[in-house]
């Protein structure tokens, strides 16, 4: 009897009970909020902002001298360069890790390609072939100590830096192979160098391999297996590790594609220059400036967050600077400056998104 009293007590009291689901109370996000979550996903959207508004000062105070195809074409061109080494350093920070060679392997592999055809008469092709290799070898190098020896990637890197460039003083003797010498003998050297008009515009094959670089990264890293496992080993190698990433694999091809990438580089050097000089600044400020532009496009140094457009923005951006200032007529010291306040902007802003999605 009593056992049917507490069964209606519990039905009475069912049947007077709330038929709501629970659901999350819902917190309408002011605009502090909403702009974080943007940034957070889109990290691009910082730099893509700096740029259009640079963009737009310089054309407001340079009127059509500088907001004309020509001056705007020719910003691609002084950053081309910088542009293939800045997607090549995106990739390695991107783990996390940092690489102080690119510009320095970029160097030896443009005097490989230039004594390989000069010195050894191998056909200015295959000449290239095999600085492409060579850079792909110094990468695969880096990697292995990396990510198998379990060296700090700013060590390693800080090493083959050194290593490289006395490499490059040595094996070359510290001789540059001559513009006229290259379009006399071998003209394939300089093909990145080919100049073609668009209206107003001057493209160079140069530029144009910076553009699609950029977009076939950005392509694998958003859209394929390979760029997640980045992204992850990036974000936390253990956790990557234990969801089943081959962390030794991905970074092994990371570095390895970064070498590529810098003979790449190097292929556009002597396009760019027309010439081929173990002396190149490049070996010694392509590193500053690889990661000058990666870090305000808005790429984070603790690895795992960013975008390869960022980087391309960025380098666009210090190109915007450079040349805006120089048509101004102002002291070139002004560029730094400001490239530098940009930097420390970057990271700031960088350290707020995580600080917030904590």
């Amino acid at each position: 009897m009593a056992s049917d009293t507490t069964q209606d007590d519990f039905e009475a009291a069912a049947a007077d009970a709330s038929r709501d689901v629970a659901s999350f109370e819902q917190h309408e996000k002011g605009l502090v909020g909403k702009l974080h979550d943007l940034l957070h996903s889109t990290p691009s959207m910082v730099p893509l902002i700096v740029l259009i508004v640079a963009i737009a000062i310089f054309g407001l105070l340079l009127g059509s001298k500088f907001f004309s195809p020509f001056a705007l074409t020719l910003i691609l061109q002084q950053v081309q360069i910088v542009g293939v080494l800045a997607a090549a350093q995106s990739l390695v920070i991107l783990t996390a890790g940092i690489d102080l060679s690119v510009g320095a392997v970029a160097v030896l592999c443009s005097v490989i390609m230039g004594q390989f055809t000069f010195r050894y008469g191998i056909p200015p092709f295959f000449a290239v072939i095999a600085g492409l290799a060579f850079g792909t070898a110094i990468g695969a190098v880096n990697g292995w100590l990396v990510s198998r020896v379990k060296l700090p990637p700013f060590i390693v890197t800080l090493g083959m830096w050194q290593i490289v460039l006395a490499a490059n003083y040595l094996y070359s003797a510290n001789e540059t192979i001559r513009s006229q010498d290259i379009d006399a003998e071998a003209p394939f050297l300089k093909f990145m160098g080919a100049t073609y008009k668009v209206g107003g515009a001057n493209f160079t094959l140069g530029v144009i391999l910076m553009l699609v670089l950029v977009l076939v990264l950005a392509y694998a890293l958003r859209s394929t297996a390979w760029g997640r496992h980045v992204y992850a080993v990036g974000d936390d190698p253990d956790a990557a590790e234990l969801a089943g990433v081959n962390v030794h694999r991905t970074i092994m091809s990371v570095y390895m594609l970064v070498g590529f990438i810098c003979a790449l580089a190097a292929w556009v050097m002597i396009g760019r220059f027309g010439s081929v000089s173990p002396s190149a600044t490049t070996g010694v400020i392509g590193n500053i400036q690889a990661i000058t532009a990666v870090v305000i496009g808005g790429i984070s140094l603790f690895g795992g967050r960013g975008s390869i457009l960022g980087a391309f923005f960025g380098a666009l951006i210090v190109g915007v600077f450079e040349l805006g200032l120089r048509m101004a007529g102002a002291d070139p010291q002004w560029t730094f400056l400001l490239i530098g306040a940009l930097i420390i902007a970057a990271v700031a802003v960088d350290q707020w998104i995580r600080e917030v999605s904590a």
